[in-house]
């Protein structure tokens, strides 16, 4: 049986189904590293997962992270910010997680912005090979987690049904504006141009 305790389960479950060993995969908010090694492990030994952070700090903690399972080989840690991402990546990829919000442990007033994640989002998504998708965790207890959370909800709705489909989780009942999660597929029957 299936027990949802926390959102981020969730968002490696959906991962999980859709991404194969030998994959490229991107986590567009490295933080403190536990989606990129989820990512790594998911990709395997053949696979490549690109990790950003706009934060030393925090791709020192994912590096040490990967270091210790022996998996950084699989790794490229990118000292940017995520919005930059269409100048590392031009390949198609299976998937791009984001964790929005603030490091854990960190400097809160160092957060994700709805400006550059909508821009990350609309350079991510024709990244995405058919089928591909991009998975954000998202924060809305906080005064820029929720404009950021309204502001994707609304990029969202205007998606195109023909070109992605989307799905919005909330756990209703939990206190304290739990996180929550956007699930963004491209449609597996692809768009004109693309392989």
């Amino acid at each position: 049986m299936l027990r949802i305790r926390k959102i981020t389960e969730l968002a490696h479950l959906y991962l999980r189904l859709n991404v194969k060993e030998g994959e490229q995969v991107i986590d567009a908010t490295a933080g403190n590293g536990f989606d990129t090694l989820f990512l790594a492990d998911l990709v395997g030994k053949s696979g490549q997962v690109y990790a950003f952070d706009i934060q030393s700090e925090a791709l020192a903690i994912t590096k040490h992270k990967l270091n210790e399972h022996g998996i950084d080989d699989r790794v490229t840690l990118i000292c940017d910010g995520h919005e930059k991402i269409d100048l590392y990546i031009q390949n198609k990829v299976a998937a791009v997680i984001y964790n929005l919000g603030f490091l854990p442990g960190g400097d809160r007033d160092i957060t994700t912005r709805s400006e550059t994640t909508l821009n990350s989002l609309s350079k991510a998504l024709p990244l995405l090979k058919n089928g591909g998708l991009a998975v954000l965790v998202l924060y809305p207890g906080h005064g820029e987690g929720k404009t950021e959370r309204d502001h994707l909800l609304k990029y969202c709705y205007k998606l195109l049904p023909h070109d992605y489909s989307v799905l919005h989780l909330r756990l209703i009942n939990q206190p304290n504006e739990p996180p929550e999660l956007l699930v963004i597929q491209r449609n597996l029957f692809g768009m004109p141009g693309d392989a």
